[in-house]
């Protein structure tokens, strides 16, 4: 992630925030400010991927064994949390509006609307490529898009106030776009939890113990433990049941098992430990 992009991409979504706070309070348009609070959002996120994007790239220390990797994750946490928060109280206030629509100038929330619409396709044009390969900027990435996607729906709103005067469409467009973004979100949160909460990698753990105790030399495998530092990085560990063999031997076994786990698994990292009829327990998780 380049700093002239994050540059470009803070500065459109800064110049959209303040052309839609301005144009939603003199339109009227809810669905304007909503829009202009998610672009706030957006430049705050954008900012914090890029300065924990840098972080993470820090070496390891003696403090931080694992590397900073995961200031990444905690970003893009914060991001999505703030992001839900958001638009779960924009739906109350849609549904206020509801209730009691207020008088909107369309032609004003058109305007801004069009204005958005084409600085957040640029803005997402810019971060797609990035979004693919990182759980943090995919985070800011859903921002820009949700913006996206909502400044095409107050374009169409505003059209439908200016032509037909459906003032209630304003409110209804929030609460749609709100739906879509807590959809969107609440994914990403999900997955943040689990790598935060450092639950176990989704792996087929049956396949790689059939595969490795098929290997000769090799018993059993037992009280494997695997997690994910951020969403590329999986470490993994488990003890080895042996047969009794000299150690040079077992280092090969090791490097056989390691190589394996990273071609067919995509792990990491990988830590073994060998025995012989140690463990009474040989289950492949500890109970």
């Amino acid at each position: 992630m380049s700093g002239p992009k994050i540059f470009w991409v803070t500065l459109l979504n800064a110049t959209i925030t303040i052309a839609e706070i301005i144009g939603g309070i003199f339109s009227g348009s809810l669905s304007l400010l909503s829009d202009a609070v998610h672009n706030l959002s957006d430049t705050v996120a954008i900012a914090l991927s890029f300065f924990t994007h840098k972080i993470a790239q820090r070496p390891k220390d003696s403090k931080r064994k694992f590397g900073y990797k995961r200031a990444e994750i905690l970003s893009a946490f914060i991001n999505s949390v703030v992001l839900l928060t958001i638009s779960i109280v924009l739906i109350f206030e849609a549904f206020k509006r509801l209730k009691s629509p207020e008088t909107i100038n369309g032609t004003l929330m058109i305007t801004v609307a069009f204005i958005g619409l084409v600085a957040n396709f640029v803005s997402v044009y810019l971060l797609e490529k990035d979004s693919h390969e990182n759980l943090n900027i995919k985070s800011s990435y859903l921002h820009l898009l949700s913006d996206t996607v909502s400044s095409v729906g107050v374009l169409v709103g505003g059209i439908a106030i200016r032509l037909w005067g459906i003032v209630w469409i304003d409110p209804l467009i929030t609460v749609l776009i709100s739906l879509y973004i807590l959809k969107e979100t609440w994914q990403v949160i999900r997955k943040m939890v689990d790598i935060l909460m450092q639950s176990s990698a989704a792996i087929d753990y049956e396949t790689i113990k059939n595969d490795i105790e098929k290997m000769d030399k090799v018993k059993n495998i037992h009280h494997v433990h695997s997690w994910m530092i951020d969403e590329k990085t999986i470490h993994f560990e488990a003890h080895l049941d042996l047969e009794d063999i000299q150690l040079s031997e077992v280092e090969k076994i090791y490097d056989k098992i390691e190589h394996f786990l990273k071609e067919h698994h995509g792990i990491s990292h990988v830590t073994l430990q060998a025995e012989v009829d140690k463990c009474c327990d040989k289950n492949i998780f500890i109970a």
